[in-house]
């Protein structure tokens, strides 16, 4: 399993596949499969059979998109970066964008 730099809630930029180009924030990680789902991206149609709890259809769902095919969004630079770490000095450890070095997490 790989070590998570990304997290619920970053926003993150498509670098490859047919959304290629298009920007959202992450809603779901699956860690076990390193995939993760952003916001109306891959969208798929799911055909829903009716039940006792609702009515059928056709549902529009965002499908998952494999970790390395997304990059995260710095909100500095504006563009996407590779993350790294630092440790400040109450021992606390942070990640950083490596272009402009501003911290990601506050």
């Amino acid at each position: 399993m790989l070590e998570r730099r990304l997290k619920k809630g970053d926003t993150v930029k498509v670098i490859a596949g047919k959304e290629k180009g298009k920007t959202g924030k992450i809603m779901k990680i699956i860690s076990k499969k390193n995939r993760l789902t952003v916001e109306k991206i891959n969208l798929i149609k799911k055909h829903q059979k009716p039940d006792a709890k609702g009515k059928g259809g056709i549902l529009e769902k965002e499908g998952s998109l494999h970790i390395s095919n997304v990059m995260f969004l710095c909100g500095k630079c504006s563009s996407a970066v590779k993350i790294g770490y630092r440790a400040l000095e109450d021992g606390k450890k942070v990640r950083i964008c490596k272009k402009c070095n501003e911290l990601l997490d506050e």
